[in-house]
């Protein structure tokens, strides 16, 4: 058994000072430990998957060897299969992981963790993370953590340090710091103006935002399916980022972007499918976000590029609920003036936190549309060296 403070010190000594995660008790003594040290950062994330993609952005945004982690339950791997395995792995985002072993074999526990026990190294190994049980002894910590390290330097993909029961003595949680609560905003949803065919296209809107962010301290994240592709297709900028799969991971990953790099404009385009899939980081983005975050969300009320299914986007007021999470404004309407307004007031005027604003747009697309030629790692690289990130270096196939 070791002591909270030997790992997450000798992990400081390495860079790691950006956490993220769901709570499990075993993990109790780790994150009571980073919560009571202001130089160290804890993010409490709505689900595992939103962890995992936020400590993506603090990977992509960082500078001076800064690194994070993402701890985790193991029956949560479940809900961060997808950006583990088409965000971190495809972009080349690394990030060490600790994840707790309930329902080991031979180990006494609750019948929820029966089968996710036994199964927890193979879904690791599936998901090709390398991985060792945690430390248990002091002189162990740091040679586990030099190797960690050395992975995700080589890589550019996830390690993970799997807990046992009985690995951390505990560590009582002697001050609790909430995140402040926010004053809350009123919602503005201005009365629909226009039928489907009188919509903005999200052409338009793109072009919107992309007049509001040359390139310089402005970040563009673009969320999956055809959000990205037509941001690529009207200008493929070194500020711009294109997500593809990890659906719903858009604006956990700009958040770690935005409060790792405070000196940058992160713009955030979702999509309402996307931020239908995972909600709950309304509450967190509300929780933690900063001024510099803009989450612009497209809604067409259909999954374009799968076919035009239709989403129940038009039964939820997506502005009434950033309202209610925290946001600092909150704007839905069908007018590309209110984008204008709201970009521009990003750059403009100070805030008390994130903005929104949920942008009702006609659905379908340009007739071939392209997909992109560059790489998500190309991309990912690019992007970084523009904002001087230490992922700016080269990193191809390894």
């Amino acid at each position: 058994m070791i002591e909270a403070a030997q790992f997450v010190e000798a992990a400081r000594a390495r860079g790691f000072d950006w956490y993220a995660g769901v709570p499990c008790s075993y993990l109790t003594p780790f994150i009571n430990y980073v919560l009571q040290d202001p130089s160290l950062h804890y993010v409490s994330a709505a689900n595992e998957g939103d962890a995992v993609a936020l400590i993506a952005g603090v990977t992509l945004g960082a500078q001076g060897g800064r690194r994070g982690i993402t701890m985790m339950q193991n029956s949560g791997l479940g809900n961060a299969v997808s950006p583990l395995t088409s965000l971190t792995w495809t972009f080349r985002l690394p990030q060490l992981l600790i994840v707790t072993w309930r329902g080991q074999p031979g180990v006494a526990d609750e019948p929820q963790h029966a089968l996710m026990g036994p199964v927890t190294p193979a879904m690791l190994d599936t998901m090709e993370i390398p991985w060792e049980t945690f430390p248990t002894d002091a002189a162990e910590v740091g040679p586990a953590l030099d190797r960690a390290v050395a992975h995700m330097d080589a890589t550019g993909r996830p390690y993970a340090l799997v807990m046992q029961k009985g690995s951390v003595a505990p560590y009582e949680l002697k001050q609790q710091e909430r995140p402040a609560p926010r004053p809350r905003c009123t919602p503005v949803s201005p009365a629909p103006g226009a039928s489907q065919d009188g919509l903005p296209t999200r052409r338009e809107a793109l072009q919107r935002v992309i007049a509001h962010t040359p390139p310089g301290k402005n970040v563009v994240l673009a969320s999956t399916g055809f959000c990205g592709r037509e941001l690529y297709a009207l200008d493929d900028r070194a500020n711009q980022l294109y997500m593809v799969g990890s659906m719903g991971c858009l604006t956990p990953f700009a958040l770690g972007l935005a409060l790792v790099r405070p000196d940058l404009n992160v713009v955030a385009v979702d999509g309402d499918g996307a931020a239908l899939m995972r909600m709950g980081v309304f509450a967190t983005l509300g929780a933690y976000g900063p001024s510099n975050l803009t989450h612009v969300l497209l809604d067409n009320g259909a999954h374009d590029s799968t076919g035009g299914q239709a989403t129940v986007s038009p039964n939820v007021s997506f502005a009434g609920v950033a309202a209610a999470c925290g946001y600092a404004s909150a704007v839905e309407g069908d007018q590309l003036g209110t984008l204008d307004q709201v970009l521009s007031a990003a750059v403009q005027e100070p805030a008390a936190g994130p903005r929104f604003m949920a942008l009702s747009i006609r659905a379908g697309t340009p007739d071939g549309l392209p997909r992109p030629t560059i790489t998500p790692v190309d991309v990912k690289t690019r992007l970084a060296r523009h904002i001087g990130a230490d992922q700016g270096a080269d990193q191809g196939e390894k």
